[in-house]
């Protein structure tokens, strides 16, 4: 089981994961975090630069580069700080030697001085598990003899075994074309990434160069000295000094990739990136959810449909497992997720929005169940509601509209406004190119295929005709009802899993990275139950009419799902809640009529 996860980690998710998923959108090498001595980075605290590298590989899927500085730390902290790294999923640091505390450096008794004892202590303890990175100086260290010396220091750290440099800042490109030739002519072969800084106001420029003990370029002085109090104008300066510096470090040859220093600020190098042509937000996915960066989960390549809208969540819940499944899932009969704790509904928008936007999107005051029911079409349709406000996200459902739910919207609608309150679904795919802008998945060349899914809320009244209804599909039809209590009813062969999405690709076995799974079911409808309370319920006063809603659909309606299995044919789901409904809307019966039609 795994460990509770704090509260502050869930407030560190929610603060930094949609940013990291912005950039991770353009597909960027690696991204870093920076090692900050003065606050506490190897701790577990929400804004350590452990935390917040963790929060990048497992949660967001990033590759990412952790600094460690020598600084104010023993050989057997740092020692401490790399296990956790390790065991985080961190697997490339940049080894530096770090920024005094004071005016003069002073020497940790029982550390390191150099980032070159850094290096060899990393391979010494480590091996080859890290890619090492480290600092290149394109003028020189600021504190070393000359600009020979410092690289042959630099040398040094390579032959310790670095793998790769980044350099420090600079502003013109021949400063960097001249010290790649000079790295060359003694011998340095390893990639060499320039390191942009992106001016975006003339107070951290200033700092910067503070810093780095750089100076500033005088035709760069006489752009930003006119324009100093006009931040807009500073920033649209740092585009365009960006753009033509990298234009022609491109253009150069030498550069195997770009480095940014961006300060916590996306948008500047996002701008640049998209300038230069590099920014290429590819629709097509290597697998049909979100995957984690971390070393253990690299060949995970199936999982359980029911958390597609929330991988994360299901990252959490099963991040002390020692395996994951290859393949196939299996029948996996006791699967070790994580107990069910209040920081499962992190990372949600609905998190880090205020009560008060979120009320304008849910409601607030309710009426009666059909309350819910607008807001779940509002949400599918995209049209504001009656406050004027458009209806961005779920509990379940943090981001607009997936791709494939577009392709069944009008009939998602109509199910909706009837009280089949839907939160998952797809279409069935039957050998689709794996390049389709919309349902396409994995390498090129391959096809794709689906069972149509469908999962929804749906009242106890609506149940009872429903099962009635599925009596006529049962050889095609798999599905599980289960309400809050656990009370389960499923036509599920064994327990087994149901692949229900599969590729199959040149040279390759077929994947099925999908499937619906009937004993992780009732993991997630613990989770999906529980965020009516937790993000919906507890918006309103206690023992209000709109709580009371709320609580009742929580306690007394169905969580359900359906599969499809005739995938080749048309999709069977959508009449199996027509003729649902064409039952509820008869006359009144006996129970003893209504089993006899």
């Amino acid at each position: 089981m795994a460990a509770p996860t704090p509260a502050w980690r869930a407030a560190a998710l929610v603060a930094r994961a949609p940013r990291f998923d912005q950039m991770g959108a353009g597909g960027p090498l690696f991204i870093d975090v920076t090692w900050h001595p003065a606050g506490d980075p190897g701790s577990d605290k929400a804004t350590s630069s452990m935390t917040i590298a963790s929060i990048a590989v497992n949660y967001c899927g990033l590759e990412t580069v952790l600094h460690m500085t020598c600084c104010c730390q023993s050989q057997e902290k740092i020692t401490c700080h790399l296990h956790k790294a390790k065991r985080l999923g961190l697997k490339n640091i940049l080894a530096l030697r770090g920024d005094p505390v004071g005016d003069q450096w002073k020497e940790e008794e029982g550390g390191f001085c150099y980032a070159l004892d850094l290096v060899k202590h990393i391979r010494s303890e480590f091996g080859d598990y890290f890619d090492i990175g480290v600092a290149g100086y394109p003028k020189g260290h600021p504190d070393a003899g000359s600009f020979e010396s410092d690289l042959k220091f630099l040398k040094e750290k390579v032959s310790a075994g670095a793998d790769f440099i980044i350099t420090q800042l600079f502003f013109e490109a021949d400063t960097f074309c001249h010290f790649v030739k000079a790295c060359s002519e003694i011998g340095i072969t390893c990639p060499i990434l320039p390191g942009i800084f992106l001016i975006q106001n003339y107070h951290s420029l200033q700092q910067l160069v503070k810093l780095s003990k750089l100076e500033v370029p005088q035709q760069i002085k006489d752009k930003i000295e006119p324009i100093k109090d006009n931040d807009a104008a500073i920033f649209n300066y740092g585009i365009d000094q960006a753009v033509s510096l990298c234009q022609k470090l491109l253009a150069s040859g030498l550069v195997p990739g770009l480095h940014f220093y961006t300060l916590n600020r996306t948008m500047a190098a996002i701008q640049v990136l998209k300038r230069l042509g590099m920014w290429t937000e590819d629709p097509r996915r290597f697998l049909p959810w979100a995957v984690s960066a971390h070393p253990k989960r690299w060949e995970e390549d199936v999982r359980p449909i029911f958390w597609a809208s929330r991988p994360k969540s299901y990252i959490y819940r099963t991040q002390e497992w020692d395996e994951f499944p290859k393949g196939r899932w299996g029948n996996c009969s006791s699967p070790a997720f994580g107990e069910l704790k209040d920081y499962y509904v992190f990372y949600l928008k609905s998190t880090s929005l205020k009560e008060e936007e979120l009320l304008k999107m849910w409601g607030e005051e309710l009426s009666s169940e059909e309350s819910v029911f607008e807001v779940f079409t509002h949400y599918l349709s995209g049209e504001p509601n009656q406050n004027g406000c458009q209806v961005t996200c779920l509990p379940w459902n943090d981001k607009p509209l997936a791709p494939g739910t577009s392709l069944m919207k009008e009939k998602l609608l109509r199910v909706n406004r009837r009280g089949v309150l839907t939160i998952n679904s797809q279409p069935n795919i039957n050998g689709q190119p794996s390049s389709h802008p919309v349902v396409g998945w994995g390498p090129s060349g391959g096809y794709v295929f689906q069972k149509a899914y469908l999962e929804f809320f749906t009242s106890p009244r609506t149940v009872k005709a429903l099962l009635q209804v599925l009596k006529k599909y049962e050889l095609r039809v798999n599905y599980h009802v289960v309400d809050v209590k656990g009370e389960n009813i499923t036509n599920a062969p064994e327990l087994q899993p149901n692949a229900v999405t599969w590729g199959i690709f040149p040279g390759r076995e077929i994947i099925q990275p999908t499937v619906v799974d009937p004993v992780s079911f009732m993991f997630w409808k613990d989770e999906a139950f529980a965020l009516w309370i937790k993000q919906w319920a507890k918006l309103y006063d206690k023992e209000s009419p709109s709580q009371e809603i709320i609580q009742y659909i929580h306690d007394n309606y169905f969580l359900v799902n359906l599969v499809d299995n005739d995938f080749p044919l048309d999709n069977c789901l959508w009449q199996v809640i027509e003729d649902t409904f064409e039952l509820l809307d008869r006359p009144p019966q006996t129970d003893r009529e209504m089993e006899a039609t």
